[in-house]
């Protein structure tokens, strides 16, 4: 008690915050509730129980790190009872040799929410060359509950190897879902998208929109930083162009507001989001059922060892159920 009470005397002064820095979102209570001793309490998402509300957002489609990074995610969504959706399945739709990378199920377990994921360039293709019923092949040989598709106009037309969009993903999405007997995901990379977009796929009957919005990882910008040299960094206003995750947010409660039939129900708020703060504050103003994403977070953890992961996201659940217990939003 001496060393504490000594600590706290020498702390003192150092430890001192400026009242400009004070989080203002929220209204701290801490006459209501004890700390927390029970775990957070389970809900269903996604047509399963999960009972941590982070959503391992889709990554690592097919690098040599992959099937290590994978395991470890899958193997804390087993732990913590979370959902995930992996990186690109492109190279899977042909070959099944890097399907070992990609097969989690077996790790997680068959009661938490897997979703595999291509995109937008990949899907119009299959439509064109009527080959949709491979995507239903993917779903079954990974075991996944359904298909996440990302739109990702500006990495395609930086990237060198990129594909053209040649129909508008709007579109392409409509045909998807005539023919899919699976849930359908629909994601951006990074930038988000505006009001118009996210009004129309509100009306679509997908099982969730994840915004993966501007301030996370940006692939416009990553593009472009793999190519340092080329006249590609002309376009560099383009890296800047996008919506937040806040942002997004407003423009979706403002529409589920106005408009009580929309088709599509859960929201997976993803893009900038780095601790349960954000998490918490995001998914309990949301007019929908929510969870929040996270990619580059769980990643800078999920390619050590397994430990630095579990860590990390203990960590995030102990803050989640602290600010269940003594946080309100304003």
């Amino acid at each position: 008690m001496t060393d504490r009470k000594r600590d706290h005397i020498e702390l003192a002064f150092r430890s001192q915050i400026e009242k400009s820095f004070v989080d203002d979102r929220f209204y701290y209570e801490p006459f209501i509730n004890t700390h927390p001793q029970k775990e957070l309490k389970p809900f269903n998402f996604l047509g399963k129980e999960i009972r941590t509300p982070i959503w391992v957002s889709s990554m690592t489609g097919g690098t040599k790190l992959a099937g290590k990074i994978n395991s470890n995610l899958a193997k804390a969504c087993a732990e913590f009872g979370m959902g995930m959706g992996l990186g690109s399945c492109r190279m899977l739709l042909e070959d099944d040799k890097y399907l070992a990378d990609f097969d989690v199920r077996h790790i997680m377990g068959s009661e938490l929410p897997l979703y595999a994921n291509l995109g937008i360039c990949q899907l119009e293709e299959l439509i064109q060359n009527n080959e949709l019923p491979k995507i239903s092949n993917l779903v079954k040989k990974l075991q996944a509950d359904g298909i996440i598709i990302h739109v990702n106009p500006m990495q395609e037309w930086l990237q060198p190897e990129g594909d053209l969009i040649l129909r508008s993903p709007i579109e392409t999405i409509k045909d998807l879902l005539k023919d899919a007997d699976y849930p359908v995901i629909v994601k951006e990379v990074g930038q988000g998208f505006g009001p118009d977009s996210l009004n129309q796929l509100l009306q679509l009957p997908l099982q969730a929109i994840e915004f993966a919005a501007f301030g996370g990882t940006n692939f416009a910008k990553i593009e472009m930083m793999r190519n340092p040299d080329n006249l590609i960094q002309l376009y560099d206003p383009l890296a800047k162009i996008g919506h937040t995750a806040d942002q997004m947010l407003e423009w979706t409660n403002d529409i589920v507001e106005s408009n009580k039939h929309i088709k599509c129900k859960e929201l997976i708020i993803s893009g900038g989001i780095h601790s349960f703060i954000e998490g918490y504050y995001l998914t309990k103003k949301s007019k929908l059922p929510s969870i929040y994403g996270q990619a580059s977070e769980l990643l800078k953890y999920a390619q050590n060892s397994y430990s630095d992961l579990q860590e990390y996201l203990q960590t995030q659940v102990e803050g989640l159920k602290i600010a269940n217990a003594f946080l309100r939003l304003k």
